[in-house]
């Protein structure tokens, strides 16, 4: 299946061609590879790394989905290997200093 329509149909991306266009903006990764084109396929196992907004997300995913169907379908079709907010990659909104120690 494309990546593009994956992220859609996971909901990670509300339209195809937003999923495109996150795609086309090349901070993407399929198993480590950086992902140029929104046609390369993505099988069953692949671990794929997303940013979205100001987070970054590590799914591995599971399943192919049929359709983009209601949220509770779409996450069993996938994994989360980074719980949100515990990443050492982005670090989330509670680990940011906002504003603390600064003048």
């Amino acid at each position: 299946m494309r990546i593009d329509r994956l992220l859609c149909m996971l909901r990670f991306c509300r339209t195809r061609s937003r999923a495109a266009d996150l795609v086309a903006a090349g901070h993407m990764r399929r198993n480590g590879e950086r992902v140029t084109r929104s046609s390369q396929p993505v099988a069953i196992g692949d671990v794929l790394t997303i940013p979205i907004g100001n987070t970054v997300r590590l799914v591995e995913v599971l399943a192919m989905p049929a359709r983009r169907g209601p949220p509770r379908e779409a996450q069993s079709c996938y994994r989360m290997l980074d719980p949100i907010d515990q990443s050492a990659i982005a670090p989330g909104r509670d680990q940011t200093h906002e504003g603390k120690d600064r003048p």
